[in-house]
């Protein structure tokens, strides 16, 4: 995660560092998927790129067992193995890969300045931010326990191994309702666990999800937590909770899906970027450009709607790409 300064601390910071700065070429943010790709594309086009790795190297990826839809791995592989992977290619065509983390920016000059660990100030001529986005979770002890052995916050990634199994999504909104319905054309049977009476999603998807067959909904439930022998085999949850009816209920599952959104890591960017109200860093539609020229952003961080390895890639190819036209025609 890319946390924020206050204001003040900020401007002290730019006072104490300034005659430190590093001038680079290219600055990538963020080492997921999109941030490596980007990095392999700048360094092949001679843009000595260098990326500060960030709180979690490898981005979500690091923390998912098996993945078997990125094109060119036919058996699968583990997330840290295919990171690692990207991280040499990235390497090996020359980027510099640090480990800090991007504590405050200024976008207001000709020149981006970008400082790490609160202290080392990197004067930029383009950056690419590839910082990612963090899966929300619900607090529970648990959802570490069994983080990668039923634990997911993701069906379309982690959906396939659990077919003809029961599983549980937790959420009300549209993810929600889209995660449950693509996890009930795998699944025997879907519970959705929702917290109030009704479903806070759009009215299509509301309907859709209610006339699914093997969807049900677990109105006014919550989970507390869950049990199983080295993985997911149930969750313990509390219905009517306050109530003078509360009870606990035990499912059976194998699988347990967080759709309770995702928070970009964008704080630190808002003070010179455009962001939806969720957090999402906007950009010129079919480009990686910012509104503010030579900033460019990929991956997660600005991408609501797909949220898969292969497309943050993708869109770290086109924020390179974008990078290396930028300076080509400020060079001329």
């Amino acid at each position: 995660m890319f946390k924020p300064l206050d204001i003040n601390e900020n401007s002290e910071k730019k006072t104490n560092v300034a005659g430190d700065a590093e001038r680079v070429k290219c600055l990538v943010i963020g080492s997921g998927p999109a941030g490596y790709t980007a990095a392999i594309y700048a360094a092949r086009a001679n843009l000595s790129p260098v990326m500060y790795e960030g709180l979690q190297p490898g981005g979500q990826l690091t923390t998912t067992t098996e993945v078997e839809n990125y094109p060119g791995y036919p058996e699968g592989v583990t997330g840290p193995v295919m990171m690692e992977d990207l991280k040499k290619q990235a390497q090996r065509f020359g980027t510099d890969v640090r480990w800090g983390m991007a504590t405050s920016v200024d976008f207001s000059g000709d020149i981006h300045k970008v400082w790490i660990d609160d202290s080392k100030l990197i004067e930029a001529e383009t950056v690419i931010i590839a910082t990612g986005a963090t899966a929300k979770y619900l607090g529970l002890e648990d959802e570490k326990k069994y983080a990668g052995g039923g634990v997911s916050a993701c069906a379309t990634c982690d959906g396939f191994f659990y077919r003809g199994k029961d599983v549980a999504v937790v959420g009300g909104g549209d993810t929600a309702a889209e995660e449950a319905m693509y996890l009930a054309g795998l699944c025997n049977k879907v519970y959705m666990i929702v917290r109030r009476d009704e479903l806070r999603a759009s009215k299509v998807m509301a309907e859709r999800a209610m006339k699914t067959p093997n969807i049900e909904i677990l109105w006014k439930h919550q989970t507390k937590g869950l049990f199983g022998n080295g993985v997911v085999e149930g969750a313990t949850l509390v219905k009517n909770q306050g109530e003078k009816d509360e009870e606990e209920v035990n499912i059976k599952i194998d699988g347990f899906f967080l759709a309770i959104g995702h928070k970009p890591n964008s704080d630190i960017f808002k003070e010179y970027l455009d962001t939806d109200e969720v957090g999402y860093i906007k950009t010129v539609p079919g480009t990686s450009k910012t509104k503010v020229p030579g900033v460019f952003a990929c991956g997660d961080v600005q991408d609501p709607v797909y949220r898969q390895a292969v497309t943050a890639a993708g869109s770290g190819c086109m924020a390179a790409i974008d990078a290396e036209r930028y300076l080509s025609e400020k060079h001329g």
